[in-house]
């Protein structure tokens, strides 16, 4: 299966850095909005069999074009939504907070998934919903699907689940508003990611970006 990681259209949280992950969460602002229509566009080579998008609003709004445009029903699933901040919710995602956030959730990655995110879920809560979704859209027959979801779990899972993905280049390249993850491989197989928001992903290891406590990693 072919599998498309998005992250959502930009949020007024985004723009004031703030660690935002709770139900339902914020709409788009009027660039995110112009951002979702540009994703239908710069997707349309894309043969997609099916859309799934988060039980958050943002992830619904960025959908929405692409659905639109292809007949398609958005499927909501909570298992891909953000990885909850817990105590840390609405705080500064440019500071200490962001650093705690990211390196617990990179721990998971690396296969240390009891810790728990402060007052909230672990890693084997969250890559259990997110896994289950993805075998969801595996077991459905589906060719390609594009899953809308959000910047931070997207990187965790990816460098928890692709042969060639490692935390350091998760944690070295962050994912935009919109940008996408792209995958090839089944539950069963495993996973390679094939590009990286337009960059192809040869082999694991770091890379340039904004570190895990960059802007615009989370949300």
């Amino acid at each position: 299966m072919r599998l498309l990681l998005i992250r959502h259209g930009q949020t007024p949280s985004n723009v004031k850095h703030l660690l935002d992950t709770a139900v339902p969460g914020p709409g788009l602002t009027e660039l995110g909005e112009r951002q979702a229509e540009a994703l239908r566009e710069a997707l349309a080579g894309e043969d997609i069999d099916a859309l799934y998008a988060s039980t958050l609003t943002r992830t619904q709004l960025t959908a929405a074009p692409m659905a639109g445009a292809r007949g398609l029903d958005v499927q909501i699933r909570d298992g891909i939504r953000e990885v909850s901040a817990g105590d840390l919710e609405m705080l500064p995602g440019d500071s200490e907070t962001a650093h705690t956030y990211m390196t617990t959730l990179f721990a998971w990655s690396a296969g240390d998934t009891e810790p728990r995110m402060p007052g909230g879920e672990n890693g084997v809560e969250v890559l259990g919903r997110f896994d289950a979704v993805v075998a969801e859209a595996a077991d459905s027959g589906a060719g390609t699907v594009a899953m809308v979801s959000h910047g931070a779990v997207i990187r965790m899972w990816t460098a928890a689940r692709a042969d060639n993905v490692d935390v350091p280049y998760a944690a070295e390249h962050r994912l935009d508003n919109t940008g996408v993850v792209v995958l090839e491989g089944s539950p069963e197989d495993g996973w390679k990611a094939l590009s990286w928001a337009g960059a192809v992903v040869a082999v694991a290891g770091p890379g340039t970006g904004s570190g895990p406590a960059g802007e615009a990693l989370h949300g």
